[in-house]
């Protein structure tokens, strides 16, 4: 979901992989295992892999991708550089667009007579989904099978990765794409002004409730939030509904499993928290017409206490906060486990088209294997398999993001985003948050919009 960055893979290590294999434990629960697709598609993955670009004569790889914020950016930089050097017969020409943009933007250039080679694909219906159904992408087993993804990614990971050739079902069939950085979506706080408040770092709902009062009456501002954007609604939402509706239900929700339904209690109590955080000025005003970088910056200038975004964001904030700020994850109750929104950032692509279909999943390799996960941990991103020796310096935001991480992973607290639910939720969702918290639409309003889309998808499957 994500503002998501990406992911990557590498060689085996001991210490990572077990980690890893603890980071989708919730979505191998519900994932079911894999499938396969079309004879056609089967045989598109099929037959033998060059991999080595240097054979292929002289070519150009356009990339695109949504890798905006300082940290995806520097990383996406120094490895196409490196990979450019290392492969002087390659020119990566790079696209690159924020989150929102790349989703309004993307299926056209995938359609258009000049399509990128590789792309950044979200995962779930709306995005991997229908690229897959309409036959944009091409599936990447072949290059799994021969860059050893399939023993470096645990089966969790591959699995939010694969669709059957129409694009009907999620989780199973074709794998088509690679993930780089791993990612949760928490509380950055900033410490001397929680401290100011004689408040402790919030770990649960109600703690936050209580601070976000606290800031209130002490005349600062609780939340810097702004979602002009869209996607931050997502984020906010997902944070109060992990809390309110619990595990289990989410998943359900996302997964189209069971028989939980978006008007359901725990999911209707988080609308209306998240209404009456509206009402009570907690997340400012004009928030709707403010884009998520103006939130961000007016966070790490001080003008709040607490931003609800994404791991994404550590490499933004930390070099004007150095070390006032820190971030966690909230627990639906003390002594539980937290539980939030997280997993991977987009796949990394090759699409259907593309004329250098072995120099693109090159690329991906090169962007996924051990240097890669370094590079992308040394500009501050958080690598979805953290290197054995990556060790973040104790007080920094990189070390609470690390911490926080492992946290939810091995405890069975990730949870996916809500936009994967169906093919339209992303547009439903975010278009129902901004209304809900402008008070254009009841909480009972709002969780009937959801259900209303949820059931359409389910009664066309």
């Amino acid at each position: 979901m994500t503002e998501r960055t990406s992911r990557r893979t590498r060689r085996r290590v001991i210490a990572a992989a077990a980690l890893a294999t603890g980071v989708l434990t919730g979505m191998a629960a519900c994932a079911p295992g894999q499938g396969s697709g079309s004879s056609a598609d089967s045989t598109k993955s099929a037959g033998p892999v060059s991999t080595d670009p240097a054979k292929a004569g002289k070519v150009t790889l356009t990339a695109w991708d949504q890798n905006t914020d300082p940290g995806t950016n520097a990383s996406s930089e120094a490895l196409n550089e490196a990979f450019m050097k290392k492969y002087p017969n390659v020119t990566i020409k790079r696209v690159s667009r924020s989150f929102s943009d790349l989703k309004t933007t993307l299926k056209l250039a995938l359609s258009s007579a000049n399509p990128p080679d590789v792309v950044q694909a979200n995962q779930g219906y709306p995005d991997m989904g229908a690229f897959v159904k309409a036959g944009l992408l091409q599936p990447v087993d072949r290059y799994a099978k021969a860059y050893g993804w399939n023993t470096s990614f645990p089966s969790q990971l591959l699995d939010l990765n694969r669709f059957t050739s129409d694009g009907r079902t999620w989780k199973t069939g074709n794998l088509y794409g690679v993930s780089q950085t791993g990612e949760i979506v928490g509380i950055y706080y900033n410490k001397a002004k929680l401290k100011a408040l004689g408040l402790a770092v919030p770990t649960t709902l109600p703690e936050f409730e209580t601070a976000l009062a606290k800031a209130k009456s002490s005349g600062l501002q609780p939340i810097s939030y702004g979602d002009a954007d869209k996607s931050p609604g997502i984020h906010l939402f997902g944070v109060v509904q992990a809390a309110t509706a619990g595990k289990e239900e989410v998943r359900k929700l996302v997964f189209n499993e069971g028989d939980a339904k978006w008007t359901d209690p725990g999911t209707l109590k988080a609308a209306t928290t998240l209404r009456s955080w509206a009402d009570k000025g907690y997340l400012g005003s004009g928030f709707n017409g403010q884009s998520k970088d103006q939130a961000v910056a007016a966070f790490a200038g001080g003008k709040s206490l607490f931003l609800v975004d994404g791991t994404w964001q550590a490499a933004v904030v930390a070099p004007k906060m150095k070390t006032n700020v820190g971030f966690t994850a909230l627990s639906p109750a003390t002594g539980q486990p937290p539980l939030t929104q997280g997993g991977q950032g987009l796949a990394w692509a090759v699409t259907s088209t593309s004329k250098h279909p072995d120099v693109a999943a090159a690329y991906i390799n090169f962007l996924v294997d051990n240097n890669g996960m370094k590079v992308s941990a040394d500009n501050g991103n958080l690598p979805a398999l953290p290197p054995a020796d990556y060790k973040p310096a104790s007080g920094t935001v990189a070390a609470d993001v690390l911490t926080q991480w492992k946290s939810v992973s091995q405890k069975d607290g990730l949870l996916p985003y809500l936009d994967y639910t169906t093919p339209t939720f992303y547009d439903t969702l975010t278009a129902a948050v901004q209304e809900l918290t402008a008070g254009q639409l009841t909480p009972k309003a709002f969780t009937d919009q959801l259900q209303s889309d949820y059931s359409s998808f389910q009664n066309s499957r």
